[in-house]
C-alpha cells in the first residue's frame, strides 16, 4: 500500500496516525483541540517525539477536554513540567492553558471551534495536488491569515508554519501526495 514519502514506515505509531488521522476532516473541538496542541508542542522538534509522547501529553492534560485545561492551576502545570514523559517547555505546557481559555471564548462567541476554523476554507477541505511531500509548502498565504487571527484571540506558539500544519493535520488542507492510498 503506498503512503506518503514522509511516513517512517518503521514507526507503527506514524503509520497508524497517517493512515487513519492525518488530512481526513476534523469536525470535532475536543480532537481540534488536541491537534492544535501536539503541533505547538512539536514547534522545534520532530513530529516522532510528539508521537511518541502523545500518550502522556494526553493523561497530563485531562484528555484535552478544554474546560479542565483551561481551568488547571500554575501548580498543576508545575506537575506537568515534572513529567518526563512530556516534553518539558514551560513556555508551551503553560500555554496550553491559555489556549485553552482562548478556544473556549472561540466556543462561546462562534458556537464550536469547528464553526470557526472550518469557515476559513467555507466548509470544505481544500485538496491539493501533491507529487512529492516535499514541495508541499510550510506555510500559505491562509495559514499566515488564521495564524494572525489565532493570536488576536489570544492563542500562543501558533505561527504561519505550525498553523499550517494543523489545517493539514485536522483535514482542511488535504497534502497527501496523489500517488498515496489515503488521499
Amino acid at each position: 500500500m503506498k503512503r506518503c514519502g514522509w511516513v517512517k514506515l518503521n514507526n507503527p505509531l506514524y503509520i497508524a496516525y497517517h493512515d487513519e488521522e492525518w488530512g481526513k476532516p476534523l469536525h470535532d473541538d475536543r480532537s481540534l483541540f488536541e491537534l492544535l496542541c501536539l503541533e505547538t508542542y512539536q514547534s522545534g522538534l520532530s513530529w516522532e517525539t510528539i508521537l511518541n509522547k502523545r500518550a502522556a501529553f494526553k493523561q497530563a492534560f485531562h484528555g484535552y477536554e478544554v474546560k479542565k485545561v483551561a481551568a488547571m492551576s500554575d501548580e498543576e502545570l508545575e506537575t506537568v513540567l515534572q513529567n518526563p514523559a512530556v516534553v518539558r517547555n514551560r513556555l508551551k505546557i503553560f500555554a496550553t492553558r491559555s489556549n485553552a481559555q482562548a478556544f473556549l471564548n472561540i466556543q462561546k462567541s462562534y458556537g464550536s471551534f469547528n464553526a470557526y476554523i472550518w469557515s476559513f476554507v467555507d466548509k470544505k477541505p481544500i485538496v491539493n495536488h501533491v507529487i512529492d511531500y516535499r514541495d508541499a509548502p510550510a506555510k500559505t498565504a491562509l495559514s499566515e491569515k488564521i495564524s494572525k487571527e489565532l493570536k488576536k484571540q489570544g492563542f500562543k506558539f501558533v505561527g504561519p508554519v505550525c498553523v499550517y500544519s494543523f489545517l493539514q493535520a485536522a483535514g482542511l488542507i488535504n497534502d497527501h501526495e496523489d500517488s498515496c492510498a489515503f488521499k
